[in-house]
């Protein structure tokens, strides 16, 4: 049985295999960068974090910047899995179920992903990533969205839909309340259905025509 070094808090260093290890390191990462923003993110925070030795970051990674990079790529595969943007069935009340589930069970994930747009600011190199992330949920979404609406989802209603979503993850994070989200994707189903059923067009809902 491992346990942690009673006078220091620490956790015992762990042996890995190559794997494991990478995994491990990666998760240590967004949660390193969850709590103290990129500026906290270097090799021995992460080897601390994951129970490691900082040599076994370096061995993985080789720079910083293959860390994030990685990092990164990492959230993309985690959070499509989870996100629910994609069900596949075409059904409404399929689409985006779970999402307020996901936030809470992983909060890390979602918070490092907002904390890097939030650095992208100011960092414009890692746009190209993060773009790349969300290319990935809006091909997602605009796919769920064309196979529930019989006339398709284009580019504007599929960023107003994952925008929407996005807000509410961003809120759920900060503020708590996951009923909150569930009830406005509630909402937001009712709307998708009005599409649907063709009682509402978005190209003239709403204003006069041109």
């Amino acid at each position: 049985m491992t346990h942690s070094d009673s006078s220091t808090g620490r956790q015992p260093r762990k042996r890995l295999n190559y794997g494991e290890g990478r995994e491990a390191l990666l998760s240590a990462a967004v949660r390193v960068v969850a709590r103290g923003g990129l500026r906290r993110l270097t090799y021995r925070a992460v080897a601390e974090e994951a129970g490691v030795t900082h040599g076994l970051v370096v061995h993985h990674f080789g720079s910083r910047d293959a860390l994030i990079e990685e990092t990164l790529t990492h959230t993309i595969r985690t959070s499509l899995s989870t996100s629910a943007l994609e069900p596949g069935t075409g059904e409404v009340a399929d689409f985006a179920a779970g999402v307020s589930d996901m936030v809470t069970a992983d909060p890390d994930i979602q918070a490092f992903q907002y904390e890097l747009l939030l650095e992208s600011r100011r960092r414009p190199e890692l746009l190209p990533h993060l773009r790349a992330l969300y290319d990935e949920y809006f091909d997602a979404t605009r796919r769920e969205l064309t196979r529930m609406l019989p006339a398709g989802a284009d580019e504007a209603l599929t960023r107003l839909v994952f925008a929407a979503l996005d807000g509410l993850v961003l809120h759920q994070l900060v503020f708590g309340r996951p009923e909150v989200t569930d009830a406005a994707i509630g909402e937001l189903r009712g709307l998708l259905r009005l599409l649907a059923a063709g009682h509402a067009d978005p190209d003239t809902e709403g204003g006069p025509p041109a």
